[in-house]
């Protein structure tokens, strides 16, 4: 238990560095495809490109919040919840299914729905992480 506590300070990297990768990999990949993505998505290539934006600049933002930026990691979490919520009303709520199936292949909502939760726990929380011990 001893190597656990030592690095549980650095455990938020842990979230840090996948909501990072995972906007960071969405986002650049919208500018790469942006006609392709405003076409299947059935919306303007503006919105593809805002979208595209928000996402980089959350990630950047979670990256630099974990220095000790505190509106940095509260920002991001604000950018990623509207980018889930967003996701979540205009392509799965439609579809309503928690999980994707073959009726439903592109449905499924629990990793975004998770997103959101998260990026609302770094925006009402910030760097403030509390501990488990009083």
């Amino acid at each position: 238990m001893n190597a656990i506590n030592k690095i549980a300070p650095y455990s938020h990297w842990f979230i840090r560095l996948s909501l990072a990768g995972i906007f960071l990999y969405h986002g650049l990949g919208k500018f790469m495809a942006a006609e392709m993505m405003a076409k299947m998505m059935m919306m303007p290539i503006g919105m593809v490109y805002m979208a595209g934006m928000m996402e980089v600049s959350g990630a950047l933002l979670v990256l630099w919040g974990g220095f000790g930026r505190d509106w940095a990691t509260r920002l991001s979490g604000l950018i990623f919840s509207m980018v889930m919520i967003g996701a979540i009303t205009m392509f799965h709520w439609p579809q309503w299914s928690f999980v994707a199936n073959e009726a439903k292949p592109m449905g499924g909502m629990e990793l975004q729905l998770l997103v959101a939760m998260v990026g609302l726990y770094f925006f009402t929380k910030g760097n403030k992480i509390v501990s488990a011990e009083a």
